[in-house]
């Protein structure tokens, strides 16, 4: 918890009005004029014991001419790229009111470098929503938020609808829970802590604020991907382009994120499982920004021979696997992750061979020859489990295809020339079988690779070709190529 309250991300903004009143604080020097008003040092007091751990007089004093004070200025001069001075001078407290994240620059922070999700696939969900902004347009800007994040890393962020996720994002006001409250228009916008169990990853936005999608108030998509960034176990930068620089800013017409944050990210998160010829841990460099760079990992998804051996849904994202290599399209989005079955899912090392998703639990089903994973959310959860767990003969140690129909509550399994139907309320296989593919499915009569149900229709991908199957009337209603759910 210590380590997840320091990763805690607020940011804040400083408002001086004509109506600020005079600070209570009996300054050391009380006799003796001084260069800066007395506001300007409460400032850079508060400032400095928040973000660079300037201890607090017990006596409530403030010392500008001490020598921690002005270690302290100087510290934080130095973290801006500003004169290293010590003091307080026009530049540095312009600095110290400009918006910007609660999250300590120096010191206390860097016990908290190396903080990582153990997975790349990661969860996140939607509660409380602003009042600011249609739901739609929320459920937009945080999509997009977490994209900027994908679009640079090997890591893919699955919404789930639970309300249990990896990063839960609210909306909320004053006191909610966190130790953390907020304090109204004008004051924090949000925070975020790092990755971990509990509160770990959860981003809070404050309702207070005056949420907007695009100039003027505070920017929702820039906002949350600063603090996605940090859900995720970045720090905070020096370099003022990059998105993880301390102080709020506006929209950037071209990409937000710099070349050191994608660096960043990716020596973060490198990719596990891969050979050392392939890629170096912690290299800036990752196999889904450039193909080029590492012909090894890749491979060609518009090829017109293109097979899968399984196809899922897993959340909001359809899941493509073939031999030990996995591809991720998101429903929603055009953008395809790619990269080996283990980069996405650590705790499995082998090929798939059939998978079949079940959208009232929110759970996916792998299988591997006689054994089979329970995925819930991003989570592989627990050890492989064995066939029989669905009441299969011994004999049946393996399985081409599955599918799960919504509308009858079946899981269909076919093996070779004949399938089963599992029946997922009573948790039994159905009477009779197993059937003959060809009697019951006319039209499809080979061997299947693989099976996906949408809108009540079954796809069954044999080799390059996928047959659309109406469900309903019991026939192929057309064919298509394999590669073209990549969009090829």
């Amino acid at each position: 918890m210590h380590a997840m309250l320091l990763s805690c991300c607020v940011l804040g903004l400083t408002m001086l009005g004509p109506c600020f009143t005079a600070p209570t604080f009996i300054p050391e020097e009380d006799s003796t004029p001084t260069p800066e008003p007395q506001v300007d040092l409460k400032l850079a007091t508060d400032y400095l014991q928040q973000y660079y751990n300037l201890q607090k007089d017990p006596l409530g004093r403030m010392k500008r001419s001490g020598p921690s004070f002005v270690s302290k200025v100087k510290d934080m001069q130095i973290f801006f790229g500003l004169n290293a001075t010590g003091e307080l001078n026009s530049d540095t407290l312009e600095m110290m009111g400009s918006p910007r994240c609660g999250v300590p620059d120096v010191e206390e922070y860097s016990n908290n470098q190396g903080t990582r999700w153990n997975k790349n696939v990661i969860t996140y969900s939607i509660g409380r929503y602003t009042r600011d902004l249609p739901r739609s347009t929320v459920d937009s800007l945080i999509e997009s938020a977490f994209s900027v994040w994908a679009r640079a890393s090997g890591l893919t962020f699955v919404r789930s609808h639970s309300g249990n996720a990896d990063i839960m994002v609210e909306f909320v006001t004053h006191a909610h829970g966190d130790l953390h409250p907020f304090d109204g228009p004008g004051g924090t916008l949000a925070h975020a802590f790092g990755p971990g169990l509990g509160v770990g990853g959860d981003t809070h936005f404050d309702d207070s604020e005056r949420w907007t999608a695009g100039g003027t108030g505070f920017n929702l998509f820039v906002v949350a991907a600063h603090e996605f960034g940090h859900a995720l176990g970045l720090k905070h930068s020096r370099n003022p382009e990059s998105l993880m620089y301390p102080t709020y800013k506006s929209p950037h017409p071209t990409n937000l994120l710099s070349l050191e944050d994608v660096a960043n990210i990716n020596a973060l998160y490198s990719p596990v499982g891969v050979h050392p010829n392939h890629i170096l841990r912690g290299s800036q460099y990752n196999p889904w920004l450039s193909r080029s760079l590492f012909p090894g990992l890749m491979q060609d998804r518009c090829a017109p021979d293109l097979t899968f051996d399984a196809v899922s849904t897993l959340g909001d994202a359809t899941f493509f696997f073939k031999e030990r290599y996995l591809w991720i399209k998101h429903n929603r989005q055009n953008d395809i992750k790619e990269g080996p079955i283990v980069n996405f899912m650590p705790k499995i090392e082998t090929s798939i061979d059939a998978a079949f998703w079940i959208p009232r639990r929110s759970t996916a089903y792998l299988i591997h020859e006689s054994m089979f994973w329970t995925v819930k959310g991003s989570v592989v959860k627990g050890k492989p489990r064995p066939l029989s767990h669905f009441g299969f003969p011994a004999w049946v140690q393996d399985v081409d295809a599955a599918v799960h129909i919504v509308k009858t509550g079946r899981t269909l399994f076919f093996i070779h020339d004949v399938y089963w139907s599992f029946n997922e309320n009573r948790k039994v296989m159905d009477f009779g079988y197993p059937k003959y593919i060809s009697e019951d499915f006319p039209g499809v009569n080979t061997m299947i690779n693989a099976a996906f149900y949408k809108d009540n229709f079954i796809y069954f991908f044999v080799g390059p070709q996928v047959y659309k199957y109406n469900y309903t009337q019991k026939l192929v209603v057309g064919v298509e190529n394999a590669s073209s759910w990549l969009g090829c």
